[in-house]
């Protein structure tokens, strides 16, 4: 990316030959000793991820511009604070079907289309055969990664209790991850201190040791079988309790799903069983990998003791890519084309994200924030030509140039 200053003049939030502009040009170098910064406990973390407030993050050495650091966070704080009044009006105007029925239908649409899927991978035809990998590898990844994520942050139902049990079935029995620390890297680390060195700046994504094509087109079949072993390391995290029940559900789920390999869909032996498996979870993986990093990668980043608040950190850090039929079934509108509103209100549920992008977009637009958007295709060439400097060496900390 070019050393210079961001340039307030240009138009924010459109594509630009290529690349995403509404975003401020780098300046300077990274700080290395900031990768091992840990994440700060305490409650302010996950109040500022997940709630309503409005005021500084915890950990923030705001900088801004201009000679009068406190009124330009006053006036930041302003901004957010009217935004979340906006779309509290929308959220309260809105029915439960809106807020949660809708992702609710979708997921339990998923689990019907189950017996198909295993039904059709019985037939010895192809096109039947081909069907029923399809119709798991989706349903696999709309309940892995859908659900999962919603459940992650209590966006599928406003009571604490069954949030908890739809977390322990999606993000354990169904992913193969712990609960514990799911939440933790990603509710208060990664939206907490999104595109923050060495905290929430989408590092854990980066295997600089692979080269382009490898990490982009061939790597992403190993996520089936990365993702359990990863969680089966950070075990040792957590308390004996929680680890004994994620091995129980671990365990559960892979059971499942291989038994009824053997006994719906009639394969005959143990091992084509767990090549499909693998086939099946890792049909959308590469999606996977790609979105995890178009929407972070690239954008600014910034010092733990140097970034701006809330309002700014959320549309300078954050892309949203178009509307996919098939990623938004999947995935979900918030991990699509409302990343930007996923971060900004991380409770909301994906309809509910959709339903608020119209007023995100023309708020920040209003008053001259980025809202940063950018095709899938455009992403993976940036990502192509400029692996080495996105994905191998440490980003450069942004200075906070043209932001008022």
């Amino acid at each position: 990316m070019p050393l210079e200053d961001w340039d307030p003049a240009r138009p924010r939030g459109r594509q630009v030959n290529g690349e995403v502009s509404g975003t401020p040009r780098l300046r300077g170098a990274g700080d290395p000793s900031l990768r091992g910064t840990t994440a700060p406990g305490g409650s302010r973390t996950e109040v500022m991820a997940e709630g309503w407030e409005t005021g500084p993050a915890m950990g923030d050495g705001d900088v801004t511009p201009g000679g009068a650091p406190q009124r330009a966070g006053q006036h930041e704080e302003a901004l957010m604070t009217e935004l979340s009044e906006l779309v509290q009006k929308v959220v309260k105007s809105s029915s439960w079907w809106e807020r949660h029925g809708v992702d609710i239908s979708i997921l339990a649409c998923s689990f019907l289309l189950l017996p198909a899927g295993f039904l059709c991978l019985r037939s010895a035809q192809a096109i039947p055969f081909l069907v029923g990998v399809l119709t798991l590898g989706v349903v696999h990844h709309t309940l892995t990664v859908k659900g999962s994520h919603l459940a992650s942050h209590n966006a599928l139902t406003e009571s604490k209790s069954w949030s908890k049990v739809w977390a322990i079935f999606f993000i354990e029995l169904c992913s193969a991850f712990t609960v514990e620390q799911a939440t933790y890297n990603h509710v208060k680390i990664h939206h907490g201190y999104t595109n923050v060195i060495g905290l929430g700046d989408s590092s854990t994504w980066k295997l600089p040791f692979l080269n382009r094509y490898v990490y982009m087109f061939i790597a992403p079949l190993a996520v089936p079988i990365l993702t359990p072993l990863v969680a089966l390391d950070l075990l040792r995290n957590v308390e004996w309790k929680a680890a004994l029940r994620t091995l129980c559900c671990m365990f559960l789920g892979f059971y499942c799903h291989y038994w009824l390999l053997l006994h719906v869909s009639g394969f005959q032996s143990p091992w084509s069983a767990l090549l499909c498996m693998l086939l099946t979870r890792s049909l959308l993986a590469h999606p996977y990998i790609h979105v995890n990093i178009f929407q972070h990668i690239g954008l600014p980043m910034f010092a733990a003791d140097r970034k701006p608040k809330r309002i700014h950190l959320m549309s300078l850090g954050v892309l949203n890519l178009p509307r996919n039929a098939l990623l938004d079934w999947s995935f979900g509108h918030s991990l699509i084309s409302c990343h930007v509103e996923h971060h900004l209100f991380p409770s909301l549920s994906d309809n509910m994200c959709l339903k608020i992008k119209p007023i995100v977009s023309q708020y920040l637009k209003q008053k001259k924030l980025p809202y940063n958007e950018d095709t899938y295709s455009s992403r993976l060439r940036l990502f192509l030509q400029r692996y080495e400097e996105l994905m191998v060496h440490a980003p450069p900390i942004t200075e906070l140039v043209g932001i008022q």
